[in-house]
């Protein structure tokens, strides 16, 4: 399991398999790289695949500070730099979809070949102008609380609501085990920013194309997400899986595959 230092202190843990076109997994809050497990073994045979941890998830450094989007961005700037990566594919799931956008308004595209968006809203929060937002301020202010004081219970609850099925169940372990390795405070941290960033502002500025892939099921994120965002982005296509929610890559993992394997192709 390799690693590499980002930032004074920070180091990344990542998985690096295969050759060809880089796709980079980027995941969601809380979670770690070990939720693209489904994709390793696929991706690898075709095209040199990394996962990676971000500050303060999974196996990276447990720092305190930087648990912003804007920092998780300039994380990945140097990484890809650091590992001199040209022409990468960045794959988003979720808070990861933040990542990207903020990545491209700090960077810009031109070391980016082709962007996939799993599951994720132009901004989580609910502003007046934005009625389909996940979250309005009671529900974050609970969710605070709740990572607060009742962490592991409020993991338990809220992880089978990222799938349609009943797989969270058979698979709770492993995935609590990921979701609670940041540490208290940085999950209420990076919870509290990546609630309230906004990047519809930011689409207008988007060329590169973007593959969009959304779960039908809609305990977390509306269908409304993605077709909102097939308006916005220029250059975007939308694919909805029927037999998921937030998680296709883990629910329609072979169609999920196929869908991005054949989007990279097309670049």
């Amino acid at each position: 399991m390799p690693k590499i230092e980002v930032n004074p202190g920070v180091e990344l843990y990542y998985d690096d398999q295969g050759e060809g076109t880089p796709v980079i997994f980027i995941h969601g809050v809380w979670m770690s790289r070990k939720f693209f497990k489904d994709q390793l073994s696929f991706f690898r045979k075709e095209h040199r695949i990394i996962t990676i941890d971000l500050r303060g998830h999974g196996d990276s450094a447990k720092v305190r500070d930087g648990h912003t989007i804007s920092t998780y961005a300039k994380d990945l700037q140097s990484f890809i730099s650091k590992l001199d990566l040209k022409d990468v594919v960045l794959v988003g799931w979720s808070m990861g979809a933040f990542v990207i956008w903020e990545y491209l308004q700090q960077f810009g595209e031109v070391n980016v070949k082709g962007t996939v968006i799993v599951d994720e809203l132009a901004s989580d929060f609910k502003w007046p102008d934005f009625p389909i937002g996940a979250f309005d301020l009671p529900t974050l202010t609970h969710f605070m609380r709740e990572v607060q004081d009742n962490r592991e219970g409020f993991l338990k609850g809220f992880i089978p609501l990222m799938f349609k099925q009943d797989m969270a169940a058979k698979e709770m372990d492993w995935m609590l085990e990921e979701t609670l390795k940041p540490s208290a405070g940085v999950a209420s941290a990076i919870l509290f920013d990546q609630s309230i960033v906004d990047y519809r502002s930011t689409f207008s500025t988007l060329t590169k194309p973007t593959l969009l892939c959304f779960g039908k099921e809609e305990k977390l994120i509306p269908v409304a997400a993605g077709e909102h965002l097939k308006e916005a982005i220029s250059n975007s296509e939308l694919v909805l899986f029927e037999e998921s929610c937030h998680c296709p890559f883990l629910e329609e993992s072979e169609r999920f595959n196929e869908e991005v394997s054949k989007f990279i192709k097309s670049l």
